[in-house]
């Protein structure tokens, strides 16, 4: 409530995420953006809000179709962004998408413009999809996302889906035993 009350004393109207960290029982101040976030469908999953059309509508004159007390949190929600790069280098892996297959069911969710055939270019930020999953609790969601995972099939490419297979299943993720450095550790042990 706080940073919804700092926002309502600087007048502020639109779309916008302020970032924290948490570490050691202290949240730290990151930033405030002042656009949507690529992660906005995790929020939208959880409250049932579209805040793309939210966006629209504060943009156009009309107003938020809605007020903070409104705002109610149902589950819980995890997104993996889908890049175009290899999985444990992060090197980028343009090229041409020869099979394209989204997961679907409850609870699933893609934003993607990518399809069989899709040539990813060089030239830009490699992400080309993001795998949003919901569930009534967080192990709901955490059984959602590995099948999910498990369906998503892109070939032609390189992508990210196989770190996120490897992840889903390790216990310090399963059981919420992370921190900011959590997956520098990790990579660097898979090195070894």
């Amino acid at each position: 409530m706080i940073c919804a009350n700092a926002i309502g004393d600087m007048g502020y109207s639109g779309a916008g995420t302020i970032e924290f960290l948490y570490e050691n029982g202290e949240f730290y101040f990151i930033e405030m953006n002042t656009r949507l976030q690529v992660e906005h469908p995790v929020t939208e999953m959880i409250t049932g809000i579209d805040l793309v059309n939210e966006q629209l509508r504060v943009a156009s004159g009309g107003g938020m179709s809605f007020n903070q007390g409104d705002v109610n949190f149902t589950g819980h929600a995890i997104e993996c962004r889908i890049n175009a790069e290899n999985a444990r280098t992060f090197r980028p892996s343009p090229g041409k998408i020869t099979h394209y297959h989204p997961p679907g069911g409850l609870g699933i969710r893609v934003d993607s413009g990518v399809f069989s055939g899709y040539s990813v270019p060089p030239y830009y930020d490699s992400l080309i999809g993001k795998l949003i999953v919901h569930g009534r609790t967080r192990v709901e969601a955490m059984m959602r996302l590995r099948r999910a995972l498990d369906e998503f099939v892109i070939d032609g490419i390189e992508t990210t889906i196989p770190l996120f297979q490897d992840l889903v299943t390790n216990q310090d993720i399963q059981d919420g035993n992370y921190d900011i450095h959590w997956l520098e550790h990790y990579l660097a042990d898979k090195q070894d």
